[in-house]
């Protein structure tokens, strides 16, 4: 048995199982972001019990963890770098705390790789190779799997795809993807457009969200599907640079923002890419939705338990 951990920006997951593609047992919680990693890390010393207790077993069970965290980690040193969400995570040795507290062998690595890897073994692209995954909600989120093994770079990452530099929404200045197309992004662009131009006066006087621009769009709100338009034209442009570049047999997209379904969200993707992809790379690359939901990377922590550690 090998317990997989999920650390994100507002998501702690903590899973169960063989890393065969089935969860034996799931426990699930929120972060508070004010308490900082020290806050995540004294709720998941108390949940690990509480999830075993829940399964049945016990820590003699256990043979590794993985942990897919929510930022950039070291593999050599199976350290984190940092987290773009959480203060206090900056230089921690996750892989050694979590071992201590689980008395077996971890492994750390990106959570965009690490729900790449469950995706491709056993989600939207088994069987395939290569596979890039693509994580769009908060944040965006990138990684590549070749013959079911994650493509580290020289070992700090890679395929940083919410990275990539893209004309800002006025075309006057270069931003990184993540501003123009996570969720974050969006909903910054849509509150700058209220206070300077009064834009979606007529959305409600809460928070406009991806949630909220997504019901008016389909509703016929003219604004909001430009704005979402753009967001995702953003986006499919990154993919056509991805594309030319690897070339992958598939690209699966998972994350809250993709949920706006196929009319707003991956038609216009695919519809870009047949209109402004590298013609000799024409029908090579197929775009679907992600297959695992919520889970994913629990998923891909607990095959790369049994990956790395499982003998």
């Amino acid at each position: 048995m090998f317990l997989g951990i999920e650390i994100g920006g507002t998501k702690l997951q903590l899973g169960l199982g063989r890393g065969d593609g089935v969860i034996a047992s799931l426990w699930r919680g929120s972060v508070d972001r004010a308490a900082g990693g020290e806050g995540i890390r004294r709720q998941i010393v108390a949940a690990v019990p509480e999830l075993l207790a829940r399964a049945g077993t016990d820590r003699a069970q256990l043979r590794g963890v993985g942990v897919g965290f929510g930022g950039p980690t070291d593999d050599a040193t199976q350290t984190v770098i940092k987290s773009h969400h959480v203060a206090g995570w900056d230089g921690f040795p996750l892989a050694a705390w979590v071992s201590d507290l689980a008395g077996v062998p971890a492994v750390v690595c990106n959570d965009a790789d690490t729900a790449g890897l469950g995706e491709a073994l056993y989600g939207a692209g088994k069987g395939l190779s290569p596979v890039f995954y693509i994580t769009v909600g908060t944040g965006i989120g990138g990684g590549l799997i070749i013959d079911g093994e994650i493509y580290r770079g020289v070992g700090r990452g890679a395929t940083e795809i919410g990275h990539l530099l893209v004309p800002d929404l006025s075309g006057e200045k270069l931003v990184i993807l993540e501003e123009t197309s996570a969720g974050w992004g969006i909903e910054a662009t849509a509150a700058r457009l209220r206070t300077e131009r009064g834009w979606g006066a007529d959305l409600g006087d809460g928070p406009i969200t991806v949630k909220v621009l997504a019901d008016a769009a389909r509703s016929g709100h003219l604004d909001a599907q430009a704005l979402l338009g753009v967001a995702v034209e953003k986006l499919a442009l990154g993919i056509r640079q991805m594309i030319t570049l690897l070339c992958p047999k598939r690209v699966v997209i998972g994350g809250g923002v993709s949920l706006l379904g196929d009319d707003l969200f991956f038609e216009p993707i695919r519809r870009y890419q047949a209109e402004h992809g590298m013609g000799a790379f024409a029908g090579l690359t197929d775009i679907v939705p992600a297959a695992l939901g919520e889970e994913v990377v629990i998923h891909g922590a607990l095959a790369l338990a049994r990956k790395r550690l499982g003998g």
